[in-house]
């Protein structure tokens, strides 16, 4: 049976894959997939010799047990998985909820205002130094998308954008890998107690800055980046009073997650959820909202940013998550991972495996590398494995641009071919995937 639910993540996993070709949205097959394991694990209960604790982290030998000692043990594990994915989840709403009313008062547009430079390569390092440093605070989709709606304001030319956004593209996934709030990747990491917010930032750091560099200075000699432009500044008039304050605010309330996580060490989503209602609470007050006490069906209340906000969130996304992370828990729990681990750790390096995987993510989401590479190694907390992998799955993506969700919506915003990013974007992004881990090598 366990060929059966390997089987499934394969179909699966290729279905997400060809998501574009099959025109299915890659949350369908996740969540079938999922439901499919572990009604396979459910269903063959009794014929399954081991079974990987989730609180102990080894595997035990269940044969000896009885079916109602193993349906017990089953709705445990399906319990403790849920519980550590519904962390993830609800943390990642949170953020999404917080970006969303940044967005509902023009903050990110404040933005515009500091790019005042007609230089094309003094633009390049801006905005790259923008992606690096905004998407190590929010997410690099999110980033991005808020860079290239700029760049679309200011640039005309579409060839000069599609090249900006190209090194966009690698800064904001290279910034998203250094901290445990800048992807999706990284928080998971981070909330399965494998890496701290210190010692992240202290391994990574320099390599994913190494990663941009590289990458942004040999594109600055580039002829496309020769020269100067017409800054288009004919909108700033239109911004939110409030804007400049609500972006500062709904940065340092995401900030304030891992610092509330070290000072009380509850679950980070605790930390976001009290940013969140901070942050929801000033945005209803500069609202300026009337709520009507005498006549509900006057009342405005969901008209506000926080129910705005809360109705943009990518349930999709949310969705797709859930399916892919509660898969590889089911073939977690039968040992798969960890017996495939154990199989790689004997034939090859560590490191070549991780600069491997990073490679990967190019072309498979690193959602479940990450997942998986979880389940693989056994290494303590801060162990220099669990930061590579950080690195790798973060920043490997950059190399392909359907390696990353920055990648694809960058390449629907733009309308970026595939070939286009591969002949002229890939091998800058390379150059920067493998300086960094030259770099991470030497300081560990």
């Amino acid at each position: 049976m366990e060929v059966v639910v390997l089987a499934t993540f394969i179909f699966g996993y290729v279905a997400i894959t060809l998501e574009h070709t099959l025109k299915l949205d890659k949350l369908i097959p996740a969540l079938m997939m999922m439901a499919v394991c572990w009604a396979t694990i459910a269903l063959n209960l009794d014929s399954f010799g081991q079974w990987l604790d989730p609180h102990s982290g080894n595997l035990m030998d269940i044969t000896s047990i009885n079916h109602e000692g193993k349906i017990h043990l089953l709705e445990g594990t399906l319990l403790h998985h849920f519980g550590k994915t519904a962390e993830i989840l609800i943390f990642l709403m949170g953020a999404m909820a917080i970006v969303e009313m940044i967005d509902h008062f023009d903050g990110f547009s404040s933005i515009k205002k500091t790019i005042r430079t007609n230089s094309k390569r003094k633009l390049l390092f801006i905005v790259s130094f923008l992606a690096f440093f905004l998407s190590a605070i929010i997410d690099n989709l999110t980033t991005t998308i808020i860079l290239i709606t700029i760049l679309r304001k200011i640039i005309a030319d579409k060839n000069d954008r599609m090249w900006y956004a190209g090194l966009i593209i690698i800064a904001a996934n290279a910034g998203g890998a250094w901290t445990p709030i800048g992807d999706v990747t990284t928080t998971m990491l981070w909330m399965a107690g494998k890496v701290t917010t210190v010692k992240l930032t202290e391994y990574l750091i320099l390599p994913s800055l190494l990663c941009v560099l590289v990458p942004v200075i040999i594109a600055s000699f580039l002829p496309v980046f020769k020269g100067t432009m017409e800054i288009d500044h004919s909108d700033d008039s239109d911004q939110n009073k409030y804007d400049g304050l609500m972006l500062i605010l709904g940065l340092v309330l995401i900030i304030a997650v891992p610092v509330f996580k070290s000072i009380t060490h509850l679950p980070p989503y605790v930390g976001m959820m009290l940013s969140l209602s901070i942050f929801a609470t000033v945005s209803e007050i500069l609202s300026n909202r009337s709520i009507s006490f005498t006549n509900p069906e006057a009342d405005e209340h969901h008209k506000g940013p926080t129910m705005k906000a809360l109705s943009k969130i990518e349930i999709p996304s949310i969705l797709f998550f859930l399916g892919i992370l509660m898969t590889v828990a089911s073939m977690e729990s039968l040992g798969l991972i960890f017996n495939f681990g154990q199989q790689v750790s004997a034939a090859i390096p560590e490191s070549v495996f991780v600069t491997l995987l990073g490679l990967a993510s190019a072309v498979i989401d690193n959602v479940p590398l990450v997942a998986a590479s979880i389940g693989m190694f056994r290494e303590g907390v801060d162990a220099e494995v669990w930061h590579f992998i950080a690195y790798a799955a973060g920043t490997g993506g950059s190399i392909l641009i359907i390696g990353s969700a920055a990648g694809v919506v960058a390449m629907g915003m733009e309308k970026i071919s595939f070939f286009w990013y591969l002949t002229r974007i890939s091998i800058l992004a390379l150059l920067g995937y493998l300086a960094g881990i030259g770099m991470f090598l030497l300081l560990v």
